[in-house]
């Protein structure tokens, strides 16, 4: 069980995004979640630092694997756990965020986790209730925990980051795990590239701290790892892309793609993945080039960590 005096707690009461957090808090994180990756870690019954604690995931989209990646954290530190369906609750009958933080605020939570389709959401909400709110996704805005997990997956594959040239790749428009791996990634020192369409790319992602390409052959030159994205075709009001097929011809991973890449390149993919559309089956199941399932791994233990650190502060702010 990791020792809490040697674990920095976070300045920020929230986790709201990468802004939230300084280069020693995130290092902290790291060092904290590498720790838990080790499953007798993980499992360990004395590990109760939430014990006592109630966790509530409040999830307005769905995503099966970020909400029972914090359920698993949050269990394995001994908390309670409450999801709430909110297809089937009062938000859908017309509630609105600031009611429903009423009612979460009667109910006394300690934690809050929360995935919103609307950019700022969870900031709303950490403004009206009582409790630690960590971002699970809003809108196209961040995805804070998927970065960090990213982070940890890097780290414990390739040692460190710093001086690492990642390609992120496909739809950054509408990824806010784009967004928040970027930030990320700057700050530990990796030299990071932007690859898609150019209805695909912001119209200020040159100002993101990032090299910019429009085309996979000289984007992914030289580049240790390939983050691929999802095509959101749901966030899509218009034709952003002529085809599926077409996409993949020029934009989907595949064995002549990734050999523009470093020799010995890694994978990456947040999920879920359309096969066939932004990456071939063939390399997301190719366990020497691929981290897609690590990614999944590293979940858990990243998030641990973060609700580890958070329940460090106590009372500070009550």
């Amino acid at each position: 069980m990791p020792n809490a005096h040697s674990i920095n707690k976070l300045n920020a009461r929230h986790l709201l995004a990468i802004a939230d957090l300084n280069r020693p808090e995130i290092d902290s994180l790291l060092d904290l979640a590498e720790n838990y990756l080790d499953l007798s870690v993980q499992k360990d019954r004395h590990n109760d630092v939430l014990a006592g604690k109630t966790l509530i995931n409040l999830f307005f989209e769905n995503s099966t694997r970020t909400e029972k990646s914090f359920e698993l954290a949050a269990r394995r530190l001994g908390a309670d756990v409450i999801n709430m369906v909110m297809a089937q609750s009062s938000a859908a009958k017309g509630e609105t965020l600031l009611d429903t933080a009423t009612t979460l605020n009667a109910m006394n939570p300690d934690l809050l986790v929360v995935r919103h389709g609307a950019s700022g959401a969870p900031s709303l909400l950490s403004q009206k209730v009582s409790c630690a709110v960590i971002n699970a996704g809003d809108g196209a805005h961040e995805h804070p925990t998927q970065a960090l997990l990213d982070a940890l997956t890097l780290r414990a594959n390739l040692g460190q980051i710093d001086g690492l040239r990642i390609a992120i790749c496909g739809d950054i428009l509408h990824s806010r795990v784009a967004r928040s791996n970027v930030q990320l990634l700057n700050i530990l020192g990796a030299e990071v590239r932007l690859v898609g369409p150019p209805t695909l790319l912001p119209t200020d992602a040159d100002q993101w701290g990032v090299d910019v390409f429009h085309d996979m052959e000289t984007g992914l030159e030289g580049c240790d790892v390939i983050m691929m994205l999802r095509l959101q075709l749901e966030r899509m009001g218009g034709s952003f892309v002529p085809s599926k097929r077409e996409y993949f011809h020029f934009y989907g991973l595949d064995r002549k793609k990734l050999a523009y890449a470093k020799p010995g390149a890694l994978v990456m993919h947040p999920g879920p993945m359309n096969r066939g559309v932004e990456i071939s089956s063939d390399i997301a199941d190719d366990p020497d080039i691929s981290l897609i399932t690590k990614q999944v791994a590293s979940g858990v233990a990243m998030r641990m960590a973060i609700l580890h650190a958070l329940s460090l502060r106590g009372g500070d702010d009550e």
